[in-house]
């Protein structure tokens, strides 16, 4: 397995690489000179389980923001630099735990250097980042078009050359928002290099989009043992990246712990508000520490069956409901108490 064979890496108080667990990342969309704006939200993204955050770092009181932003959160900050090598130096002298740059956006290898002296300097590691929306032109031209191959030998060139510079406390990330090429460039690289990788496919797009493009370009990297920490890229609150991000570890096995809700589709013999109920459930378990599946089922037919094979479930009947526990009925009730039932058995649980 590739990500059991990576190098690790310390970002502030977490670590990745050499088979450690693969953590969940986000990126904040306040601006990050407002400190009070970033610190709520980021609040809000610790209590949905990410363990990385990265602000953008455009201007030099974003990185003075760094400082005051990192006395109130308790995960590591990653400062995303463009351009402007300096906003790097700043943000590395305000406590960054992390730097992402583009070496090719940075500018000469003397404005590389510096950045690379001062992450030295602090063991803070680099993250290099390639985006296939930026692939230099001479590589475009040699391979005919934007290509996996391009991106992979464009990262190479990155990461070579500081390595050259004598630093190699690095992570390195190859996107692309077309899902297949991703998955391609992700398996060559993981022959070429043992640096851990951020695993994401970038402006995957709306909530439905984003989603469906990251769970299959994820789901294909990461079954392969691609992977040591991932981001889910969507348009919208940064929080949904999270629950989708860890429903994607479950779901491959890669990750155990938060409640697993299962529903049916509805159909014409549903004759309770399903839809309603099932995403009440899903909002309601959010902060439930329980490591078990909740069945959620709209009728007599094949509900009771499928809850039963959950640890606990509903199966709706006309207006009412059975609430089933490890596979015996224990209540029957209107449909407007099973929710508030339900809770209940969780809230209570015997581990």
């Amino acid at each position: 397995m590739y990500r059991d064979h990576t190098k690790t890496v310390h970002i502030g108080n977490r670590v990745i690489g050499g088979g450690n667990p693969i953590l969940i990342q986000s990126m904040t969309n306040t601006r990050t000179e407002d400190v009070k704006a970033t610190v709520e939200q980021i609040h809000r993204l610790e209590a949905a389980g990410c363990e990385i955050i990265r602000c953008t770092v455009p201007t030099l009181e974003a990185a003075q923001a760094l400082k005051e932003i990192k006395k109130e959160i308790s995960i590591p900050v990653v400062a995303d630099i463009h351009f402007d090598y300096r906003m790097a130096l700043a943000a590395i002298e305000n406590g960054a735990d992390k730097i992402r740059i583009n070496p090719g956006n940075i500018g000469d290898t003397k404005r590389v250097k510096a950045v690379v002296d001062a992450a030295k300097e602090r063991n803070i590691p680099i993250r290099v980042g390639v985006n296939s929306g930026s692939l230099e032109k001479d590589l475009v031209k040699k391979y005919n078009g934007v290509t996996a191959e391009g991106i992979v030998e464009s990262a190479l060139d990155k990461v070579h050359s500081i390595e050259d510079l004598g630093y190699n406390n690095l992570v390195v990330s190859i996107k692309s928002s077309d899902v297949m090429m991703c998955v391609k460039a992700h398996e060559l690289i993981a022959k070429e290099i043992n640096y851990p990788l951020h695993v994401g496919i970038t402006e995957a797009g709306t909530l439905l989009s984003g989603n469906i493009k990251s769970a299959i370009g994820l789901g294909l990297i990461l079954n392969q043992g691609i992977g040591d920490t991932i981001r889910v890229s969507l348009t919208g609150d940064p929080v949904e990246e999270i629950k989708s991000a860890k429903l994607i570890l479950r779901t491959l096995g890669l990750r155990k712990g938060g409640i697993e809700v299962v529903s049916c589709p509805t159909c014409g013999r549903t004759s309770i508000d399903l839809i309603g109920l099932a995403n009440a459930v899903e909002n309601m378990v959010q902060d439930i520490p329980l490591d078990i599946k909740v069945a959620v089922m709209g009728c007599v037919v094949n509900g009771p069956g499928e809850a039963k094979e959950a640890d606990i479930g509903i199966a709706g009947g006309k207006g009412e409901g059975l609430l089933i526990k490890k596979g015996e009925i224990i209540q029957k009730l209107p449909e407007d108490q099973l929710l508030n039932a339900l809770r209940e058995e969780l809230l209570n649980w015997e581990k």
